[in-house]
């Protein structure tokens, strides 16, 4: 049993502003997207509010920009891209600051079951700073404010580990908050994964940073057979 609000459990979406957490973090080249699995792997969510009459705002970050607008890293082609995918235009608010008078004003005159894209959330210093710095929250709560603190669905697992404004800090200021179709999925997923393997239950880990993993570890040497 899933012990999260679903995008299933959410009614009355008809009207109301859903602020959606995607992961959107994809490889370009020479600002063309090479493998855009994650943009398909959001479209369930995506369409899901859109066909329930909700006003759909993205975010999203993009690489590491470190607080600093970088070109290179703008949203611009995810917009265009997911615009063909839905088949919809897929409004962009390249504001460098993310949260500026062109994002309110789309974010205003929002239709339902409209959709728009934030600017790359770490072109804001604050996105990675949530609970580290007390000024972060003012972010998080200008993302929530923009979706009139009504509705936030997550559905970015990769980042999830994280404590960031775009996925921590909003849930504070936002009357509900649900998972979406993939990040239920992939914690369905880790979940039988984990606690009803199929034996031999074997694990491997990556990436650069054990320190991060430490307690991952911990927990898997109780579980797995090699």
């Amino acid at each position: 049993m899933l012990n999260k609000k679903t995008i299933e459990d959410l009614t009355g979406l008809k009207g109301k502003k859903v602020l959606v957490r995607c992961d959107f973090n994809v490889p370009l080249r020479d600002g063309v997207i090479t493998d855009e699995n994650r943009l398909v792997g959001a479209l369930p969510t995506i369409k899901k509010l859109m066909s329930d009459g909700a006003k759909v705002i993205l975010c999203s970050h993009l690489g590491k920009p470190k607080g600093e607008p970088k070109p290179e890293l703008t949203l611009a082609p995810v917009a265009k891209r997911l615009s063909e995918l839905l088949d919809t235009d897929v409004k962009f608010a390249d504001d460098a600051n993310v949260v500026g008078e062109n994002a309110k004003a789309i974010a205003a005159s929002l239709q339902d079951g409209e959709v728009m894209l934030l600017q790359n959330t770490r072109y804001r210093i604050e996105e990675t700073k949530y609970g580290k710095d007390e000024n972060a929250a003012d972010f998080a709560k200008d993302l929530a404010a923009l979706a009139d603190n009504q509705v936030f669905v997550n559905d970015a697992f990769g980042t999830a580990h994280r404590a960031h404004c775009s996925n921590v800090g909003v849930t504070k200021f936002m009357s509900e908050n649900a998972v979406g179709y993939l990040m239920e999925k992939e914690i369905k997923f880790l979940g039988n994964a984990v606690n009803n393997p199929q034996r031999p239950f074997v694990a491997i880990l990556g990436g650069a940073k054990v320190s991060d993993k430490i307690n991952v570890i911990n927990n898997l040497l109780e579980k797995v057979d090699i």
